[in-house]
């Protein structure tokens, strides 16, 4: 099994910006549901987005995530075979 540290780092962006996305709304209120918003501002935009620390729990999930994935696919678990027969498709 051979992977180069390049294309680990680009799989763990990519994942790491796919968690992002996914963090994005947690605990987020707009202004219209706090009912303190600046006049002129869109109604729907958060009112404490709380970006670092989005951006730390992303990076921690990410991490478990990329190190679950590196292990099962240094145990066999995730090759292109296997991959391709649980899909049903010929390899």
């Amino acid at each position: 099994m051979v992977y180069s540290i390049s294309t680990a780092f680009a799989i763990y962006f990519v994942l790491w910006w796919v968690v992002l996305f996914v963090t994005l709304p947690f605990g987020v209120r707009s202004q219209h549901e706090d009912g303190d918003g600046a006049p002129g501002t869109d109604p729907g935009a958060p009112v404490l987005a709380r970006m670092g620390k989005k951006l730390l729990w992303t990076t921690v999930i990410s991490a478990v995530a990329f190190g679950i994935g590196m292990w099962a696919y240094q145990q066999g678990l995730l090759n292109i075979e296997r991959l391709s027969r649980l899909m049903g498709l010929p390899f």
